[in-house]
């Protein structure tokens, strides 16, 4: 089976994210933001891990160097519901680093299999990991392939690979998502040299002719701040790689299919505000997007404000369009900020 997934994203595919995906493709893997093993076990897991029954298939994503703190992550992982684990050795940021994961742990194979092997033990659960192909002068195919190697003997079949390294120094988290040149032919000598291995690509592919061709390649694809800015290329996925009916065919049927949620989520509690500010890029790529985003943006924060902002939004949209919400399949726009 070929993978098409959304990246896990800090501060950006949390829940509601999450369900506007899954509003549109039901195809589509999702992932959690990175959750971080101590906040896990020490903060308020049922808040951090809480997903709506129709994210399935949804991974976690974790942080963490610490084999005793995964596995009792990966136990309450199981005990909530999750399809599948995935351990993060791709960040860059100075605060992972900080914490002795993410990138940093590809200098270290020898720890990361062994956080590997204790999740698995004691989940159940299929264990994926993210990593880049190399980080600072580590970068050689050596170190990739022994890293990759060391990580597969533990029974770890799912490999997601961004096709950048990663300065540690020197380098922003955003710059390093950027700058460091996309080496997909490593990638590819990768997949090569261990066909029997689940491997999915990931850096900077933003079309599905892109992702077609990925695919001829690897066993999957996953898409990250193009499918956060864009979301409503997902409504495309299902029919186009997988011959099932899309979900959702308009903009407006998948407006309105957010209103229940998000009504359910303001009786539980939830800050409106916290809820919508993800889904501002819905219309992205045709008129009426600034009016969307206006709207939900400049009014979500308000005291008091709730659902009739989401339907004054799908109001200002039709206005706005003249001719009423478009049904027109934009894959990319050249510029986001734009009606």
């Amino acid at each position: 089976m070929k993978w098409i997934s959304v990246a896990p994203m800090m501060d950006r595919t949390d829940r509601h994210f999450r369900f506007l995906i899954r509003t549109l493709s039901r195809r589509a893997w999702l992932y959690t933001e990175m959750i971080t093993a101590p906040a896990l076990i020490h903060g308020d897991a049922k808040r951090l891990l809480r997903f709506h029954p129709t994210e399935h298939p949804i991974a976690l994503q974790l942080g963490g160097s610490d084999p005793k703190e995964l596995a009792r992550c990966a136990e309450i992982a199981r005990e909530e519901g999750y399809d599948e684990i995935n351990l993060n050795v791709g960040c860059p940021s100075e605060r992972v680093q900080s914490g002795s994961f993410g990138v940093c742990l590809m200098g270290e194979p020898e720890r990361v299999a062994e956080c590997m092997q204790a999740m698995s033990d004691v989940s159940g659960l299929p264990v994926s990991v993210k990593h880049r192909i190399g980080f600072d002068n580590h970068d050689s195919y050596e170190e990739l392939t022994r890293f990759v190697n060391l990580i597969a003997k533990t029974g770890c079949k799912r490999f997601i690979v961004h096709a950048r390294k990663a300065w540690l120094k020197g380098l922003s988290p955003k710059e390093n998502r950027e700058k460091p040149p996309l080496r997909y032919d490593v990638v590819e000598q990768l997949k090569k040299d261990f066909p029997e291995l689940d491997i999915s690509v990931n850096g900077g592919i933003k079309t599905w002719e892109e992702t077609e061709q990925h695919l001829h390649v690897f066993d999957g694809v996953m898409i990250g701040r193009q499918a956060y800015d864009n979301p409503f290329m997902f409504a495309r996925l299902d029919s186009r790689f997988y011959g099932e009916t899309d979900p959702m065919q308009t903009r407006e049927e998948v407006a309105q299919a957010l209103i229940p949620y998000v009504k359910t989520e303001l009786e539980r509690g939830e800050r409106f505000s916290s809820v919508v500010r993800h889904f501002t890029g819905l219309y992205a790529g045709v008129r009426g997007a600034k009016a969307w985003r206006q709207t939900l943006c400049c009014d979500a924060g308000r005291e008091g404000g709730g659902i009739e902002i989401l339907e004054k939004a799908i109001e200002d949209v039709a206005k706005a369009s003249h001719v009423g919400i478009e049904n027109s399949e934009y894959l990319v726009s050249p510029d986001f900020t734009t009606p």
